[in-house]
């Protein structure tokens, strides 16, 4: 079949007369089916039963197993796929906080993020912030350009706005630096910059330079939810994540999300049988010179792998200990780390590779992985890698050939995200294009058998949808259209899925369970909205999932599906933004808008030029919070 039915998208097989035993709970028909298996990588039906796989084939092959009980769900000839899984996503602290969120993720024009910033304005009560935290870039706008302090005050003269830019800067409001208590006096912390007018007070201007902590610390000071409204914001996150297909990701925990406190919610959720993602966390010591008995503490309270198949632990990471990791503001020089970090890092690895931990650590840059390498082979002499526990870098933008060489040589796995995907254009400028050209080297990870998974880092880096992180992958291209790799640093389609399905179960040691759909694996898979490995390269970002099914349950469900997923409570709060304006902005909805946007910053850009106030021909893609 070339194209989608015209039959109903539910039922339209006879039950056959079989023992009710042996009936599918789920049959989806009618698809073409990505399988990820290479002994058998196409079938045209899937058969679900008891959460798992039962049968695979052609729709004929499969209609004994349906009976009374079993729900048919007509595919329309869509591409169906095994179910994603973002290898590094915080969706533990997401979902915290999704409903808090005004999210610009996928917004194509600045006028309309303004719009709707202004419009929250008016729903949100006093006391409260409006966030706008990550997944977006100035690149992704018509105009090309990131808000100004000036249109933020404008938007909401008196309520509280943060707006978070990658782990680069944050814009705050008048209001907003009230709130957080900036004023003249407030020292810069640490690697961080409060930028500051002519008179010397905050001018609303936030600086990682190259620490994140002054952003972090920024946002914890805004109110949080009560315990309900975490519970109904992380089923809503969950809900938004299945919308696009996917049904697991490994969490890589992070700054302020303690253990065990931040994780009550997902805990809780486990436990009632609510979660629509498999999660395998991670634990992440949060003080500085607290590291180590952290870590000790939880070595003898849990263990990795404890937990099920929706929820399990899975090590420790991405920080070990602070003053090892480094920042990722590619606007900012790469930072140099303290002398002697190594002693420390040292105890803390071994530690969990004597106690059979895992572990998972930032590093961006290669002068980073090149010392972190140096403290592995120390212990490797001691037997202690490769020592049977999983263990990777995450990210690993600048890594060289020779790391990656000894990376294999000691068991260890690369996660690489779409961070450049939103900071390519600020990378290249800074490093140059040959640079930018290998960053991160997927093609040479999966060139040396390395176990190598994908995801986004989002949320407040990239954005949580996964197929922009899929398009870049295999066009290495930013959000802006920039062209960042040669024909040599990309994969094909098919690599790609692998990276960001079978990938992420490897990095959990479920590579034998999940991760491809084959007879006894998990019932986990999406129905695509386009076909992911047909459509033109420009529609891959716009790709969504019409049905998601993990563990045999329909999780979320659009288009002629709509009505066939579980119930999930109402957004709470009511003023919540979610509840007006949804999650990731599709590009559908807002051709109209960035049309307009297009047009109005043209006619602006041709009234400074007549003026003498901005040249004929515009200089490159500068994001004027850097200029310093």
């Amino acid at each position: 079949m070339t194209g989608p039915s015209t039959s109903m998208p539910v039922a339209g097989l006879v039950p056959a007369p079989r023992r009710e035993h042996a009936q599918a709970d789920l049959l989806v028909r009618n698809a073409k089916v990505f399988t990820g298996d290479p002994d058998r990588p196409e079938a045209r039906a899937v058969a679900i039963r008891d959460g798992r796989v039962a049968a695979l084939g052609d729709d004929h092959d499969l209609a004994h197993l349906v009976g009374p009980g079993t729900r048919v769900v007509d595919a329309l000839g869509r591409r169906v796929i095994p179910g994603l899984n973002d290898s590094h996503l915080h969706v533990i602290r997401g979902g915290l906080n999704y409903v808090l969120e005004l999210r610009w993720d996928g917004v194509r024009s600045l006028r309309h993020a303004l719009a709707m910033l202004r419009e929250q304005a008016g729903r949100t009560p006093k006391g409260q912030w409006i966030r706008v935290v990550g997944g977006w870039t100035a690149e992704q706008f018509a105009e090309r350009r990131m808000p100004t302090v000036a249109e933020l005050n404008a938007a909401a003269p008196d309520t509280p706005v943060f707006v978070l830019h990658l782990y680069q800067s944050a814009l705050m409001n008048r209001a907003a630096v009230r709130a957080a208590g900036f004023t003249r006096d407030t020292p810069d912390p640490r690697g961080g910059q409060i930028v500051r007018g002519r008179d010397g007070e905050p001018n609303g201007v936030l600086l990682a330079a190259p620490s994140a902590l002054i952003l972090y610390s920024t946002l914890a000071k805004a109110p949080p939810l009560d315990e309900a409204d975490k519970r109904t914001s992380t089923r809503h996150f969950l809900r938004e994540l299945n919308r696009f297909g996917l049904t697991s990701a490994v969490d890589a925990a992070g700054g302020f999300q303690n253990f065990p406190d931040n994780y009550a919610t997902v805990v809780d959720l486990a436990r009632s049988g609510e979660l629509s993602l498999r999660i395998a966390y991670h634990l992440f010591p949060q003080t500085a010179g607290q590291e180590l008995a952290d870590l000790k503490r939880w070595t003898e309270m849990v263990r990795p792998e404890d937990g099920d198949e929706w929820l399990r632990l899975n090590g420790a990471g991405e920080n070990l200990t602070w003053a090892a990791a480094d920042f990722e503001n590619f606007s900012e020089p790469r930072p140099e780390l303290a002398e002697g970090y190594e002693a420390e890092f040292e105890q803390a690895v071994r530690l969990l590779m004597e106690n059979g931990w895992g572990f998972r650590l930032h590093a961006t840059y290669d002068q980073t992985i090149r010392r972190d390498l140096s403290v592995f082979e120390k212990l490797a002499a001691e037997g202690l890698f490769p020592g049977g526990n999983r263990w990777l870098f995450d990210h690993a933008e600048t890594v060289s050939a020779d790391s990656l060489d000894r990376i294999a040589a000691l068991g260890g796995a690369l996660s690489v995200q779409n961070r450049m995907s939103f900071q390519g254009t600020a990378f290249r400028d800074r490093y140059g294009a040959e640079a930018a050209a290998h960053t991160p080297p997927v093609r040479a990870m999966l060139d040396r058998a390395l176990t190598v998974a994908a995801g986004t880092d989002a949320t407040r880096v990239s954005s949580y949808n996964p197929w922009v992180a899929l398009h870049w992958l295999v066009t290495g291209r930013t959000v802006g259209g920039t062209a960042l790799y040669p024909a040599g640093n990309l994969i094909d389609r098919a690599t790609a899925l692998d990276l960001y399905t079978r990938g992420g179960a490897r990095l959990t040691g479920e590579q034998d369970i999940k991760g491809s759909l084959r007879e006894g694996w998990y019932g986990d898979l999406a129905i695509l909205s386009d076909d992911f490995l047909t459509v033109p390269e420009d529609v891959i970002p716009e790709i969504e999932s019409v049905l998601t099914v993990v563990g045999g349950r329909v999780v979320y469900a659009s288009a002629e599906y709509e009505g066939l997923d579980e119930a999930v409570p109402p957004v709470s709060p009511e003023w919540s933004p979610v509840a007006h304006f949804g999650g990731y902005q599709s590009g559908a909805r807002q051709a109209t808008l960035v049309a307009e946007a297009v047009a109005e910053s043209e006619q602006h850009r041709r009234w400074r030029v007549a003026r003498g106030s901005t040249p004929e021909t515009p200089p490159p893609f500068l994001d004027p919070c850097f200029e310093h």
